[in-house]
């Protein structure tokens, strides 16, 4: 989950423009939610996904309706956006399939293990390779042996001419989306300082080394890489 300080990023007012704002970008989003639906589509009818980092709880309304015996776990340290996701799954008349969690994985009571989980744009505040490892095995501790896991983060290598060329892309992009000038300025920033913009390749190896295989990439919008891998069987 997101350490402690970029939880009080995520307040109240946060939580009530944070959609909104995505709205014109929100094709992206859309992609990223199809391709996971259909990496998850084998799993079993009744089948148990943990959603680490929810936020407003996009990911799982969608899969809830394209998957209507699906039960779900929600974990998020940000009361505000919590709350927003619990509202929206009312809204939607799914909330009785879901289980909401204020906290972190290492607060969350043990139950039996998931099919799968998903963890979108969440491992990129730990900034530190051996905390981000040991939030990824905290996911594989709590799913089936070869449950699914689905992550998203930002990824680039900061250093080559092709990150400030993407960076460009990416200003116009939240421009685009309608962000004052000052909060473009603040995520372009926090790369690097705030979130840990690593290579994709170095955050594949983190994933692999935290009780996975060898994640594969399947998308990629400007920073933002997903891959999909498997809890790698006992032995």
């Amino acid at each position: 989950m997101q350490n402690q300080e970029s939880a009080t990023i995520f307040d109240k007012e946060r939580a009530s423009t944070y959609d909104a704002r995505a709205v014109k970008v929100a094709p992206l989003r859309d992609a990223l939610h199809l391709l996971t639906r259909l990496i998850l589509s084998e799993l079993p009818a009744e089948a148990r996904i943990l959603c680490v980092g929810v936020g407003t709880g996009l990911e799982l309304i969608y899969l809830a309706q394209e998957f209507p015996r699906w039960q779900f776990t929600a974990i998020e340290p940000a009361t505000a956006m919590l709350e927003t996701s619990r509202q929206k799954a009312e809204e939607q008349g799914i909330a009785s399939r879901c289980t909401w969690h204020e906290g972190y994985l290492d607060s969350l009571p043990p139950s039996a293990p998931f099919d799968a989980a998903t963890c979108l744009l969440v491992s990129h505040f730990f900034m530190q390779p051996e905390e981000r490892r040991k939030f990824f095995s905290q996911i594989a501790a709590r799913l089936h042996p070869q449950g699914y896991l689905v992550t998203a983060d930002l990824a680039a290598d900061m250093s080559t001419p092709d990150y400030q060329s993407l960076r460009e892309i990416w200003t116009q992009m939240l421009r685009y989306a309608e962000y004052p000038d000052q909060e473009v300025k603040n995520f372009l920033d926090a790369h690097g300082r705030n979130v840990a913009v690593l290579p994709p390749h170095e955050v594949a190896s983190i994933v692999a080394s935290s009780g996975f295989d060898d994640p594969v990439l399947f998308f990629q919008t400007l920073f933002i890489h997903a891959w999909y891998t498997r809890r790698t069987l006992l032995v």
